[in-house]
């Protein structure tokens, strides 16, 4: 597996500074029928146990169905719409071909 990720700004992100935390990686989409409580209870949790070691990992999905959006456009609703203060990162496919590296390695 790739050590780094790109964040939602495109920079590269070492995934060893997770080291030692618990992680929540999920992937996310801003259209979803669910999008609004999912992001709200992402950061609800994230809010009551980040203190405590846990990291929530947020990947913008291609799949199913493409996420619309650019990724300024998905930080802004989820950072400003929805509150969002944990990592959110580059849009990714989460299964076939083109599958993103760390969904290959949480498949195994």
């Amino acid at each position: 597996m790739t050590s780094f990720v790109k964040d939602i700004d495109g920079k590269d992100v070492s995934l060893s500074k997770f080291i030692g935390k618990a992680l929540l990686i999920v992937n996310v989409a801003s259209k979803c029928g669910l999008t609004s409580s999912n992001y709200s209870e992402l950061s609800h949790i994230y809010e009551k146990y980040k203190t405590q070691g846990l990291e929530i990992l947020a990947f913008p999905c291609k799949q199913p169905v493409v996420e619309p959006g650019s990724n300024s456009e998905i930080k802004r609703f989820a950072c400003t719409r929805c509150k969002a203060e944990f990592p959110i990162f580059d849009k990714v496919d989460v299964n076939g071909p083109s599958i993103a590296p760390v969904y290959r390695f949480l498949k195994v």
